[in-house]
C-alpha cells in the first residue's frame, strides 16, 4: 500500500512553519498518514525533526523534498525597487534575492540513511538514480504533479505513485514542466489521470471534509491529502497571524500569487498579494529569499496585509481543535459519505 494507514488521510507537508514532528504524529496516532515537509531546512535540521518525530510514533510516515529549481539570471532590480517602500515601512532590509540548492544533495542522503516509508518531491522529478537510492533503502518515491504530461515524467524516471495536485490546492503549486499558474482542478485532473497512468494517486486540492475525501476516492484516487485542513490543529506550527486570519471576515478570497517566492502559491488575498502580484518575476528562490525578512517581520508584528498566508480554497472549513479530533471528524463524514459514490468503473 502506498498509504499504509488505517484511513485513507494524508497530512500533507507544509513547509516554512506548519508542519511539525507533533502534528504528523498525532494525525499518525489518529489512524492517517502524516509528513514532515523538508523544504527549507538544512539536512541537520531536518534530521533532527525525524529524530524527535521517531520518539513521538513508530507508525509509518513520509518526508517531502523541493527538488532545487535550476539557476536563472532575472532582472530582479524593479522587484527590488517596488518592494523598498514595504522594506522602510515595515522596518526591515529586503534580503538577498540568491540561488541555492535548499541543501537538496544532503537532505536526500538522509532520506537513504533514515528510511522514511516514503518521501515525496514537489518541484520537479528526482533523477532515476536518485529514485534507484531510495528504492535500495526502501524508500517509496511519490512525485507532485500537476498535470498530465508531469505524470508521465515521474512515471519516466520510476515514481512508485503521484501526488496529484488541482489548482484549489494552498500553497506552492507543484508544476515542474508548465510554470504558469496552474488552472486544472482537481476533478479534471483525476480524470485525466484515470485514462493515461496506471500509477496509484494521492489526490490534494482544496479538500476539507469526509465527502470531499469520498469524492476523490470515488474518482480514482488512492488516499486524500490534506494541508489547509490542519492548518489550525493545535500541533501545527502554523503562526499566530495566519489562524487567526483564516478565520477573519476581512480575507475573502484566495489567489495565486508569485508575490512572495517568485513560484505560484495560493493565499489568502492581503494587501501585499493584491499590490505586488502582476509584477513579481518569476524567480524562485531569489524572490523567496528576498522578502523572506518582510514576511518573518509581519509574523513577528502580527501583520496580516503583509504575511504570506497560504490557504487553500476551501479554507473556511478549516477548524480549530487537536489532530486527532480533525481526522476522526473526517473519518465519521467519509464513512457517511462514501455509500454515495460508486466505485471507478461500476
Amino acid at each position: 500500500m502506498i498509504v499504509p494507514s488505517e484511513l485513507p488521510i494524508v497530512q500533507a507537508p507544509m513547509a516554512g512553519g506548519p508542519s511539525t514532528p507533533e502534528l504528523t504524529a498525532a494525525v499518525a496516532a489518529a489512524g492517517g498518514y502524516g509528513y514532515l515537509a523538508g523544504g527549507y531546512l538544512a539536512a541537520t535540521d531536518l534530521a533532527e525533526r525525524i529524530s524527535r518525530l521517531r520518539t513521538l510514533t513508530d507508525r509509518p510516515f513520509g518526508v517531502n523534498l523541493f527538488v532545487p529549481a535550476p539557476r536563472q539570471d532575472v532582472d530582479l532590480g524593479p522587484y527590488i525597487a517596488e518592494l523598498q517602500p514595504e522594506s522602510e515601512r515595515i522596518g526591515v532590509p529586503l534580503g538577498e534575492p540568491r540561488w541555492d540548492d535548499d541543501d537538496y544533495p544532503a537532505k536526500l542522503a538522509l532520506l537513504a540513511e533514515e528510511r522514511p516509508h516514503s518521501a515525496t518531491f514537489t518541484f520537479g522529478c528526482p533523477t532515476a538514480s536518485e529514485i534507484e537510492m531510495l528504492h535500495g533503502a526502501g524508500v517509496l518515491v511519490g512525485v507532485t504533479i500537476t498535470s498530465v504530461a508531469e505524470a508521465r515524467a515521474a512515471a519516466d524516471v520510476g515514481a512508485d505513485f503521484l501526488a496529484a495536485q488541482g489548482t484549489e490546492a494552498g500553497g506552492h503549486q507543484g508544476s515542474f514542466l508548465d510554470r504558469r499558474a496552474n488552472t486544472t482542478p482537481l476533478g479534471m485532473l483525476l480524470a485525466e489521470l484515470r485514462d493515461t497512468t496506471a500509477l496509484p494517486i494521492v489526490a490534494a486540492g482544496g479538500l476539507m471534509t469526509g465527502a470531499d475525501i469520498a469524492a476523490v476516492l470515488a474518482a480514482g484516487a488512492e488516499a486524500a491529502q490534506l494541508g489547509t485542513a490542519f492548518l489550525d490543529a493545535d500541533e501545527a506550527g502554523t503562526a499566530a497571524v495566519h489562524r487567526a486570519s483564516l478565520h477573519s471576515d476581512a480575507f475573502t478570497e484566495t489567489v495565486l500569487t508569485r508575490a512572495y517566492s517568485g513560484r505560484y502559491a495560493r493565499g489568502l488575498l492581503n494587501r501585499f498579494a493584491r499590490e505586488h502580484s502582476a509584477t513579481a518575476p518569476e524567480a524562485y528562490p531569489q524572490v523567496h529569499h528576498l522578502t523572506r525578512p518582510l514576511r518573518s517581520a509581519a509574523v513577528r508584528a502580527g501583520d496580516p496585509d503583509v504575511a504570506g498566508m497560504w490557504a487553500g480554497t476551501g479554507w473556511r472549513r478549516v477548524q480549530t481543535a487537536a489532530a486527532a479530533v480533525i481526522v476522526d471528524r473526517l473519518a465519521a463524514e467519509l464513512q457517511a459519505a462514501r455509500s454515495g459514490y460508486p466505485a471507478v468503473g461500476t
